[in-house]
């Protein structure tokens, strides 16, 4: 594909809203483009939209998501830049993807059996497009659409917990000395954030602090009852499993009632891995310097790399600050950048090995969702 196909591509991808839960549309037009530029494409049992291409060499998964969190950021070109609402996470890695498959495919040295999975509720804890993928034949290798810059290859990811804490307590007049349950949420707040400094002793990187954030706060009373709840998402390093973090939260929150939503460990990978190494060939290849980064956020990779257990990465162009912003663009410099580094890499004949089903994270099968407590 020439540049301005995949951007166009991409416009087209990003003018059509898919927050999580109404991704068909998108996933209709994917597969439809898909098809046309030489894919085999369905539409699977749980909505991805699946392309493949290619018929030798290793199996390689190129997995993105299709959903976006909410919010309308007009499309359009600006000084280079394309803006829309998923430009960077992660329809940007989509296209990139697809760019790539077809410019080696068209070259006739696509040295891989590329699948291409555009995955639903990314952005949501049910991970429902991942978790189905996670069940079936791993493949030789997986690279996860998400914006590392074209320059950089992601090999680990936080874990992370969403939790509701409950309070209630009788209602009082506001002249007396009770402060009340709204009070009572911002306390308890404050405290689990001093807490989580000190968690785990004297660290200084931010991927392996306890992060704490507070999403959403609610407060109300019916005359006779005052009650508060809490949202909160926690970022957890890699040494803090989901289990773990809810009984941290249990006990630092007495009187609180601990509601979870859904959680998945820390993954990291080495940066030796045949998929890494290559990688980051191509990027020097392809005239840059590769950079490996392990980032703050959670993402696919967390589900599906300890369920396959293969070399696994997470790559793509645009900056991750930019995610969930209403100024969300992507340099189109960058996503043709990111196509030509995975054009190289999708030419190179390489052994990725057999999968392994080890990591370093626990087993996403037994992790990745927690019972309501």
């Amino acid at each position: 594909m020439k540049p301005n196909e995949v951007t166009d591509l991409l416009e087209s991808l990003l003018q059509i809203p898919s927050p999580s839960g109404e991704e068909a549309n998108a996933v209709a037009f994917l597969v439809q483009r898909m098809s046309i530029l030489g894919f085999e494409c369905e539409v699977d049992a749980v909505g991805n939209a699946v392309g493949r291409i290619g018929n030798h060499g290793p199996r390689l998964a190129l997995v993105g998501h299709i959903d976006t969190v909410p919010g309308e950021v007009p499309v359009r070109i600006e000084a280079g830049n394309l803006y829309g609402r998923g430009s960077v996470d992660a329809k940007g890695c989509l296209a990139a993807f697809i760019g790539a498959a077809v410019r080696a495919h068209r070259s006739g040295r696509l040295a891989a059996q590329v699948e291409i999975v555009a995955c639903v509720e990314e952005e949501v804890p049910s991970s429902k497009g991942a978790h189905y993928r996670a069940k079936q034949a791993a493949p030789d290798a997986l690279i996860i659409g998400e914006p590392s810059g074209a320059h950089a290859v992601t090999v680990g990811y936080k874990g992370f917990l969403r939790a509701r804490l409950h309070w209630r307590e009788n209602a009082a007049h506001s002249a007396g000395q009770a402060s009340g349950a709204a009070a009572a949420a911002c306390r308890q707040f404050v405290h689990l954030e001093e807490r989580a400094r000190t968690w785990g002793g004297a660290r200084e990187r931010l991927y392996d602090l306890l992060l704490v954030h507070l999403a959403e706060v609610q407060s109300h009373t019916n005359g006779m009852e005052s009650r508060s709840e809490l949202d909160l998402r926690l970022r957890l390093p890699e040494d803090l499993p989901p289990a773990a973090a809810v009984a941290w939260l249990e006990e630092n929150s007495p009187n609180w009632r601990v509601h979870t939503e859904g959680g998945l460990p820390a993954w990291s990978g080495p940066r030796t891995s045949p998929l890494a190494r290559e990688l980051g060939r191509a990027i020097t290849r392809c005239g840059a310097r590769p950079r490996f980064v392990r980032k703050t956020g959670t993402a696919d990779l967390n589900v599906l790399a300890p369920a396959w257990g293969c070399p696994a990465v997470a790559y793509g162009p645009g900056d991750s600050t930019l995610d969930h912003t209403p100024n969300e663009h992507l340099a189109l410099a960058e996503l043709h950048q990111a196509v030509m580094v995975l054009e190289d890499l999708l030419t190179q004949s390489v052994e990725y090995g057999a999968p392994t089903k080890t990591s370093r994270s626990a087993s996403a099968a037994a992790a990745s969702r927690l019972s309501s407590r």
